[in-house]
Formats: C-alpha cells, sequence, structure tokens
C-alpha cells in the first residue's frame, strides 16, 4: 500500500506538468511517419528526468528503459503511440491543433504525455522495485503498415526481450476516473479493399453498345454481402463496407469506362479473414466476367485481430481494481476498430486496455476520429497513476 500511496501522490503531483505536454502535443500534431518533431519532444522530456533512451527507431519513434534497484531479471514493455489524423480541428480551446488539417483525434497525445508521466513517475520510484521497463513511443499507429510492426522487425522484442506488454487507449464512452477491458479476442483485423470494374463506356442512350462498370458494381457489392450473411460462421463478427466509389469522367447521360470502389473488411479469426479473402476475390471476378466486363481486386492485408492474454488480463484488471476500486474497472465488448498494438499481443502475452475520458456535464463525450473530440484532462490522473501501478504490479513488487 505504501507503494500504491506514493504513486498516487506522484500521480497528483505531476498532474498539472502532464496536462501541460499533453496540450504541447495536441498543438503540434504530426501525421504518421511524420512526426520528427513529436520523437524530439518526447526525447527531450525523457533527457530531462535522466532516463535513458534510444532515438530513431521506425526513424521517428523513442524507446526508453528504466531499472529497478531491486534484484529482478524481469522485463515489461509499456507502449504509446504518438502520430495524429489528417482531420481539421473544430475545438475551441487555447491548445488546438496549429497544425491545420492535423489533429489528435484519436487520442495519441494523451497517450504520449501519460507514458511520460508515467516514466518521471516510476524513474523517481525505482528503488521501490525490481526488473527493467522498456517503453515504447511507437509511430504511424494510424496508417499500415504500421509502427508496430516496423519496431518489431528492428528488434524492439529484444535485447532485452520483454515477457509482456501493456498499452492504453483513450475511450470516450467511459466516464473520466474508470479503465476498461476485455480478456481474449478483443479487436479485429482490418484489410483495405481497392477493387477496380472495367468495362465499356458510351451514350447512356445506346447500353446495348456498352458494358456498364456501374450496372456490375453495383451487382459486386450486393453479391460480396453474401460473403458475410452464407459464409462467415454466425458467432464470428464480421464486418464488409464499401465506403467510396469513383467512376472516371461522368454525366447523367455517360456510361464510364471505369469503376473504383473502395472498402473494408474486417473479422476476428485469422483462418476466417484468410478464406474470406479468397471467397471475396473469387466473386468479384466472375460476376463482372460473367457481365462481361473486368475486375481487379486487390486486397492489402492490413493489421491481425488483437488478442488480450487472459492471464496477463486478469492481472491486470486485479491490480486496476485495487489501485482505482471495483465500481472503476469495468468489462467491455469486443469492437470491430483495429489497432496495430495486435502485432505485439501476436507476438507475447499482451493487455490493451480502455481510459475513461468523457465528461458530460462539461460536454466532453465526441466520438474518436471526429473533429471534435477531446477530453476531460482529469483523466491523466488516472492514466499516468495507473499505468505505473500496473508496470510495477506487473514487474512482481
Amino acid at each position: 500500500m505504501k507503494l500504491q500511496y506514493s504513486i498516487k501522490e506522484f500521480a497528483d503531483k505531476n498532474f498539472s506538468e502532464v496536462r501541460k505536454i499533453r496540450r504541447h502535443l495536441h498543438q503540434y500534431p504530426e501525421l504518421s511517419y511524420q512526426e520528427k518533431e513529436t520523437g524530439k519532444y518526447i526525447a527531450k522530456q525523457l533527457k530531462s528526468y535522466g532516463i535513458k533512451h534510444e532515438t530513431g527507431w521506425a526513424d521517428n519513434g523513442v524507446v526508453a528503459y528504466i531499472q529497478g534497484k531491486k534484484t529482478s531479471k524481469k522485463v515489461i514493455a509499456l507502449r504509446a503511440d504518438i502520430d495524429a489524423l489528417p482531420i481539421l480541428e473544430a475545438n475551441k480551446v487555447p491548445y488546438k491543433s496549429k497544425n491545420k488539417g492535423v489533429m489528435h483525434a484519436c487520442g495519441h497525445d494523451v497517450h504520449t504525455a501519460s507514458l511520460l508521466g508515467a516514466a518521471k513517475i516510476l524513474h523517481k520510484l525505482r528503488d521501490q522495485f525490481g526488473g527493467t521497463l522498456k517503453l515504447i513511443f511507437q509511430p504511424a499507429e494510424e496508417q499500415f503498415p504500421g509502427g508496430a510492426s516496423i519496431l518489431i522487425k528492428e528488434g524492439v522484442l529484444r535485447n532485452p526481450k520483454p515477457v509482456s506488454i501493456i498499452g492504453q487507449h483513450v475511450h470516450p464512452p467511459l466516464p473520466a476516473g474508470k479503465i476498461g477491458l476485455r480478456p481474449g479476442q478483443y479487436m479485429a483485423s482490418a484489410d483495405e479493399l481497392y477493387v477496380t470494374i472495367t468495362g465499356k463506356g458510351g451514350h447512356g442512350a445506346l447500353p446495348h453498345t456498352c458494358i456498364d462498370p456501374i450496372l456490375i458494381t453495383s451487382h459486386i457489392i450486393t453479391a460480396l454481402q453474401q460473403v458475410i450473411s452464407r459464409h462467415a460462421n454466425p458467432t464470428s463478427p464480421t464486418v464488409l463496407t464499401f465506403g467510396k466509389i469513383n467512376s472516371t469522367g461522368g454525366a447523367t447521360n455517360i456510361i464510364p469506362h471505369e469503376v473504383k470502389l473502395f472498402g473494408t473488411f474486417r473479422a476476428m479469426d485469422e483462418k476466417w479473414r484468410s478464406a474470406a479473402h479468397k471467397k471475396m476475390k473469387t466473386m468479384a471476378e466472375s460476376m463482372a466476367k460473367s457481365m462481361g466486363g473486368k475486375c481487379d481486386f486487390n486486397i492489402v492485408k492490413g493489421y491481425p485481430s488483437l488478442i488480450n492474454e487472459p492471464k496477463l488480463t486478469g492481472r491486470v484488471k486485479d491490480f486496476a481494481i485495487d489501485y482505482l476500486g471495483k465500481r472503476n474497472v469495468v468489462d467491455l465488448p469486443i469492437r470491430m476498430t483495429a489497432e496495430d498494438f495486435a502485432y505485439y499481443s501476436q507476438k507475447m502475452p499482451g493487455c490493451f486496455y480502455r481510459l475513461g475520458v468523457a465528461n458530460k456535464s462539461k460536454g466532453i463525450a465526441s466520438p474518436l476520429h471526429s473533429s471534435t473530440f477531446d477530453i476531460d484532462e482529469e483523466a491523466l490522473r488516472t492514466s499516468i497513476g495507473m499505468m505505473a501501478w500496473l508496470a510495477v504490479k506487473e514487474l512482481g513488487n
């Protein structure tokens, strides 16, 4: 209890500083693979705390190390993502984004500030625990192939090798002061679909002289939903959504030569995911051919499904209840959104939990990836203390 009290005391003491860090990051967001200044800022903060760190991971990422002074060889990792989204911020706040058209609309500023705050606490309390903490400030979560996959290829999970990894993500449906989690499969895989349907263009009044790619496309969109309704196991959540259709040229009386279709496919089962890819491609190409056209069905394989290792997640839940109280730790349903933290959880036991950030009385409840997303900054007290507490407990202290 003494260690928990110390962590809570430091979390309150460092709250203003962490809020300042979060606001700085929010004002100067950078897109995936462009987080040069963000990486420099993180390194500067770590240096001011006296924490050993390395820069240049996936170009803009930073990895830091905190060595406990008690005897232990155990290593665990904590992860925060650092990139922003191409969204024009609509909030009227003093810390509004200064980079027009770029915004921390997914809360990565919160994740980064929280891990920096936790790092400062853990570094100060390192004589009270043993083992090594590897802190991963990861770029490019928002864009394929995902910064996690790049860091893993570069060796971020080696030398020293963590036995487990923990990450957190803001969650607008939850009030500030609470966290949520789910053991087992939690988030979906996510693949991008790029489809080109080619026909024969011509005058809209003379359809018999043309091969209409718009008509073919409409049949393909409808038919592909059968992949979900008649091939997917009803107990395995699956989503197929087409979000964009473009045709070349265009007028009310013109049948175009070509149509481009863009979509996303999401699943919770890797075997079914692979089988669905083949079924969709075969169905679309066969249908186009049967109607006299041609279909190029390109699937860009994205993030895998995210699995929270049950034993680790169970421990995290118990630790969280000890720290926050049972009423502030909730169970979450499956989500069909995706996260590249999944790459870590495919390699080792991982736990990805959610941080409540909403406060409806303050009008703070906008969803992620929206131009009005913001947080109740009181959530930072919870986030920095929670991460520090989970780290020392998972190390076995």
